[in-house]
């Protein structure tokens, strides 16, 4: 099964400077392009532990015994990697978001382009769908939401109108949120409104903000020093935290300080400015055009 043609793939092996007797981790497995690639500089004694919390992603793992699929959200690192033995690591990638595979798979919810359940669960076995959110959150969660995640400015207008309709028209799909939203759409943006639409509901929904915020925390625990953190961002929102965390070990704010006033950094930032796609590589894979990488090392502890 083909999920997507792994984006800045060169740029994220040579990032992760591979060992080939280390233990590296793909915290977004999907279609494991970005795996695939890891596995070919590891040696024998080399480990690639690979999360997805999508159950589609078990038809891409691999028959290799250096490879372990955890079927899990990556939120969870810490305690998977502690489950199958391992307490630090060499080295995470992260690329974050949806994949190709998920956005072409209708029933989904994630696409514009399908008419289907309005779901957006990036694990279908758990936790609340798009409908359920939208239906059951006050006019300012939904305000707030749009404002967060999708950075509309009609956050409040558009919040008020989905909460005097939905009774009424009830959007259990795709296509009936796209109707409803319709009046807000300006000519010629219609699809990005849409997208940014769509957008905050798949983050709220899969909590993608919390699940960073967790793993970059816990990314400072389980890397070795001198271990890699190779984060692929597709938004501001998501960047801004990378930013952040590798700046300062923080989300906002300046670093903290000891009481001798001394700053200790649990990064080394190794792209001072990110990286970006080539127009090459945007041409020929569409889902690259807004991504944005950032590699950091961690310091000694």
């Amino acid at each position: 099964m083909t999920y997507h043609t792994p984006v800045l793939l060169h740029d994220c092996i040579q990032g992760l400077e591979l060992k080939p007797n280390g233990v590296y981790v793909d915290v977004t497995f999907g279609g494991g392009g970005h795996s695939r690639e890891i596995l070919k500089h590891l040696g024998a004694q080399g480990k690639l532990l690979g999360f997805d919390q999508d159950p589609d992603a078990q038809a891409n793992a691999f028959g290799d015994e250096r490879f372990t699929l955890v079927r899990g959200n990556f939120r969870f690192l810490k305690n998977f990697l502690r489950m199958y033995g391992h307490q630090q690591v060499d080295g995470i990638l992260g690329d974050l978001g949806v994949s190709s595979h998920q956005f072409d798979t209708a029933e989904k919810g994630f696409s514009l382009r399908f008419d289907a359940p309005l779901d957006m669960r990036m694990n279908p076995s758990g936790g609340k769908t798009a409908y359920a959110l939208l239906m059951e959150s006050s006019e300012a969660q939904l305000k707030e939401m749009f404002r967060n995640y999708g950075e509309l400015p009609e956050a409040g207008r558009l919040a008020r109108h989905l909460v005097n309709a939905r009774a009424d028209r009830k959007p259990d799909t795709t296509f009936k949120l796209m109707e409803l939203i319709r009046p807000f759409m300006k000519r010629g943006q219609e699809h990005q409104f849409a997208a940014r639409v769509f957008q905050s509901f798949r983050i709220a929904v899969n909590e993608e903000i919390e699940a960073l915020k967790a793993l970059l925390e816990q990314s400072v625990d389980v890397l070795r020093p001198g271990g890699r953190l190779v984060i692929i961002s597709y938004h501001s929102l998501e960047d801004r935290l990378v930013k952040n965390f590798i700046r300062s070990g923080k989300f906002e704010g300046e670093p903290e300080k000891d009481l001798f006033g001394r700053t200790h950094l649990p990064f080394r930032a190794i792209t001072r400015k990110p990286i970006r796609p080539t127009e090459a590589e945007q041409l020929e894979n569409n889902r690259s055009r807004s991504a944005v990488l950032r590699i950091a090392e961690r310091t000694e502890k």
